[in-house]
């Protein structure tokens, strides 16, 4: 077995439990599906979300509606497949109406899959889309737009803040500032490799 696919054993170990969860009120809120996430288990760059939406929960897939078909045509513009990175939402369950998640909602899905996910997957870089995953993530209330681009650290983790596809579907103008954080974190996982090997090679 290699380091992909103990990533992706260890992942199944961890969504096993949780495939009819009901620990947070989304559970009994109108979900169809648990959207776990999806992607490479051994990726370099890891993106998170807000939550799924109506489309994500009927295909029980992050990132598949309007705002995932702009995210998959912007990575595709950068030359970053999907399939060579991982995608996951803060929580798991769409919440009804689309809303935001409520702060107990986020609280437990992000300490029973989201971190435990980070860790097995254990990313070079991470970008966050939107306000939701950043103020969550780095545990502050500073909006997207003062925090986006920026350089942070989330468990030694370098994180990139950007905004949410679904804010550029009704802010056209900010498209290139999102493939510009996105591309910044990809120029990340890129440095941090070449670092690691050179590392190695000195080891030798």
């Amino acid at each position: 077995m290699n380091k992909k696919e103990y990533k992706q054993a260890l992942l199944d170990s961890l969504y096993a439990p949780y495939k009819n969860c009901n620990l947070c009120p989304l559970a009994s809120l109108g979900r169809t599906t648990i959207v776990f996430g999806e992607g490479n288990p051994d990726a370099d760059l890891m993106l998170i979300g807000e939550g799924p939406g109506r489309n994500e929960d009927e295909q029980g897939r992050p990132f598949v509606g309007r705002s995932g078909n702009l995210l998959t045509k912007t990575l595709n513009a950068l030359g970053i497949n999907r399939s060579d990175i991982f995608i996951a939402n803060i929580v798991k369950c769409r919440p009804p109406n689309n809303r935001a998640p409520l702060p107990d909602e986020l609280s437990v899905c992000k300490k029973l899959l989201l971190e435990k996910q980070i860790k097995i997957i254990r990313p070079k870089a991470i970008c966050t889309l939107g306000s939701c995953a950043t103020q969550t993530l780095l545990e502050t209330k500073i909006g997207i737009t003062k925090l986006r681009g920026s350089l942070n650290s989330y468990q030694d983790i370098s994180l990139i803040p950007t905004f949410h596809p679904a804010y550029i579907l009704r802010n056209a103008k900010e498209l290139t500032r999102m493939a510009q954080d996105l591309e910044k974190a990809l120029t990340l996982t890129k440095a941090q490799t070449f670092l690691q090997k050179n590392v190695a090679t000195k080891q030798l």
